[in-house]
């Protein structure tokens, strides 16, 4: 299975702001941590918004927060909003079908069911799973941050 680019740079928006949950994030800070341009993160930022997982806030100040909080965010969620338009394979396409076999294949309710494993994994983890108590990927959102020494 193959998720497109649109969700997956959600999910990097999403970890963002949850390794910034106490502040509002920008565009640019995210396009720097998370590798890609900022007139991408606005269609996905604004799609993300218009799903109510993020706050968006206009102006001099504004900047880009979690909607919830992470524990209420499910990762599985994110995916199936994110991917509904999107046909796992030609033959679950509406208008581009041109599969001779639509009618006979076994092989398209083998990758339906392989689908919503695939979902129901990521219904289990939510965002916290993937922030919380991750030294990494804070190191990588949050470089030169304060560490308490012990």
């Amino acid at each position: 299975m193959r998720i497109t680019k649109r969700t997956n740079i959600a999910i990097r928006i999403l970890m963002f702001c949850g390794a910034n949950i106490d502040r509002l994030v920008t565009k640019s800070e995210i396009a720097a941590r998370c590798n890609t341009s900022e007139s991408h993160l606005a269609q996905v930022i604004n799609r993300l918004a218009q799903l109510d997982f993020l706050h968006t806030q206009r102006g001099r100040s504004g900047g880009i927060a979690l909607a919830r909080p992470m524990t209420e965010i499910v990762i599985g969620d994110v995916f199936r909003q994110l991917e509904a338009n999107v046909p796992i394979a030609e033959c679950f396409a509406d208008v581009d079908n041109t599969c001779p076999l639509v009618t006979a294949c076994r092989l398209r309710h083998a990758i339906a069911d392989a689908a919503e494993a695939f979902y129901a994994h990521l219904d289990k983890i939510t965002l916290d799973v993937l922030v919380c108590d991750n030294v990494a990927l804070l190191d990588i959102f949050m470089p030169g941050r304060c560490v308490k020494q012990a």
